[in-house]
């Protein structure tokens, strides 16, 4: 018989605690073992494998190989501009993207839903698809160069202007998000004592943000740290950084030893980073009284509002718009639609197949990693739900997250490393490609599912365990109607993520399966204004592929929270 709400509800008021926290317990490490063996499996094994491949001679480990490596003027190089060009950019969003989450979280507008997918349309896209937006924006041919002659593929500026272009949506939801449900009238009160407008901010409501600008700091400098489609499109030979080092030293030079010491080099920084992540965001849980944020936004007024409105607009316009819009512009080109239909062609050079293939090739793909990330994160998400967690379960939150810093490019050249031995030896299956992808889409699927998770009154569950239920069918009859939608909304993200996952990938695609990532990063190693333009139509049907999904989420997703 079904357990109704009203059985599941007395129940409760009967159920033991100490019995219902054991039972509890035990559930809670069952759930972790499967999510614990796939990254065991898929991201720790072949991440050590690469790394112990790298530093070990003759069956030794060479240590003293870190040093020789650091001691090299060019990886100093390549680390000190890895970490500043990640300060720069962090500097540089937060300073660009904090008037947009004011606007959207205190202003009421007509068509703000509208604009904030817009917003949030970049941080969905695939890295290789914003460095060609930029590539067409400020490159050779590009749209500065055919007006005034400027180019800016050249410089650090291009990268630093697509880290923001690209991380904008992060401090707007993540900041934005929290100010939307700060009690406006505490700042009006602070006036009302005497104090300024600036002031009242300075001392009532950037204290209380603080938090979240934070970890929306913290985010950006770990996305821009890790950076690798952006600077391998838009820095060429001049600039890299450690991502891009990692990969050059990995497929081109052929230098294991070194790809590996710079491999521990950005494991240990992202560790740090995440470690930092984590304490500020027990902070903002335990420290906020919010309100609803319904009830703070309102229209515009005055001047100095509708100028800040407006100015708000005309940066999401040129910095987030004009990108995206030029870049459909040069893939049409001149003759129309003729790259788009010179993809159906096979050419015989960098494809073995029509690179029109490579748009089904990703979306089987990306529904095959979107099935594994959902199934590994719900179950994760699910296991972390309880707040009282020992530091084991912390700990297993944050081994979850790691893939979103250690570099993809490692991971796909250990899967070549490690899988390729019975019963792991997937190096010709398809697979390969799904696994690497879900790795990244895990963490999204957890961070989405698991507010809404831990929303749920847990005293339903132990009524349910009470009446004799299985766990999986607590999860089917108690949770899951109540994060039906939040599943889906997971879901959502790990297909857009997976649908532009490059740097590991780049590896294990086969050439006569690419992805659309793989495909355009080809086109334009190649010459030829044909190749340049191909590479425009395949990274604007991705955009737009991306942007439907992103439609899909802004219909579907709960207005619990403003983060990611």
């Amino acid at each position: 018989m079904d357990l109704t709400r009203t059985e599941v509800t007395r129940a409760g008021k009967q159920a033991g605690k100490p019995a219902g926290t054991v039972r509890g317990s035990a559930a809670r490490l069952g759930l972790m073992a499967v999510p614990v063996a796939f990254f065991a499996v898929f991201f720790a094994y072949p991440v050590a494998a690469i790394v112990a491949r790298g530093l070990e001679v003759d069956g030794v480990w060479r240590l003293g190989r870190i040093g020789d490596v650091l001691a090299q003027s060019d990886v100093r190089h390549v680390l000190w501009f890895t970490t500043w060009q990640a300060l720069a950019s962090t500097a540089l969003t937060l300073l660009v993207a904090l008037p947009g989450a004011y606007v959207f979280a205190r202003f009421d507008f007509p068509g703000k839903q509208v604009l904030r997918a817009v917003v949030t349309v970049p941080f969905v896209l695939p890295t290789v698809v914003v460095g060609t937006a930029f590539l067409a924006l400020v490159g050779r041919g590009g749209l500065l160069d055919d007006l005034w002659g400027l180019r800016l593929d050249t410089t650090v500026w291009a990268i630093l202007l697509a880290h923001v272009f690209f991380n904008y949506a992060v401090v707007v939801r993540t900041v934005g998000g929290l100010w939307a449900q700060l009690d406006p009238r505490q700042e009006e009160a602070a006036r009302m004592l005497g104090a300024s407008r600036l002031r009242a901010w300075r001392q009532v409501t950037l204290p209380a943000l603080a938090p979240a600008v934070a970890a929306a700091a913290l985010m950006v400098f770990l996305f821009t740290f890790t950076s690798f489609g952006v600077v391998q499109i838009l820095g060429g030979p001049t600039f890299s950084t450690l991502e891009v080092e990692i990969y050059r030293q990995t497929s081109q030079v052929f230098d294991l030893s070194t790809a590996a010491v710079l491999t521990l080099i950005q494991f240990a920084a992202v560790a740090a980073v995440l470690a930092v992540h984590a304490w500020t965001v027990r902070r903002r849980e335990s420290a906020l009284r919010l309100v609803d944020a319904a009830t703070t936004a309102r229209r515009p007024r005055g001047a100095g509002q509708w100028t800040l409105f407006a100015g708000v607009l005309g940066t999401v316009a040129v910095l987030l718009v004009l990108p995206l819009a030029v870049l459909v512009q040069r893939s049409l080109g001149a003759s129309g639609f003729g790259y788009y239909r010179a993809l159906t062609r096979e050419d015989g050079g960098a494809f073995l197949v029509p690179p029109i293939e490579a748009i089904g090739n990703s979306l089987q793909y990306a529904v095959a990693a979107t099935v594994i990330a959902v199934v590994i994160g719900a179950l994760a998400a699910t296991a972390l739900t309880r707040r009282d967690a020992g530091r084991f379960v912390r700990g297993f939150d944050a081994l979850l997250m790691l893939p979103l810093g250690v570099s993809a490019v490692t991971v796909g050249f250990g899967f070549l490393i490690a899988l390729d031995e019975p019963p792991l030896d997937l190096r010709s299956s398809w697979i390969l490609v799904p696994l690497a992808q879900a790795l990244v889409g895990v963490p999204f699927v957890v961070r989405t599912m698991l507010p809404v998770l831990r929303a749920v009154d847990g005293r339903l569950r132990e009524a349910a365990a009470v009446l004799g239920a299985s766990p999986w069918r607590v999860w089917r009859e108690v949770d899951l109607p109540m994060v039906r939608r939040a599943l889906l909304v997971a879901a959502g993200f790990a297909f857009a993520v997976s649908l532009g996952e490059f740097g590991a990938t780049v590896f294990i695609a086969r050439p006569d399966n690419p992805t659309l990532p793989v495909a355009v990063a080809r086109l334009l190693g190649r010459p030829g204004d044909m190749n340049y333009g191909q590479a425009m139509a395949l990274s604007t049907i991705l955009m737009l592929v991306c942007a439907v999904a992103l439609v899909v989420l802004e219909r579907l997703r709960t207005d619990r929270s403003g983060e990611f």
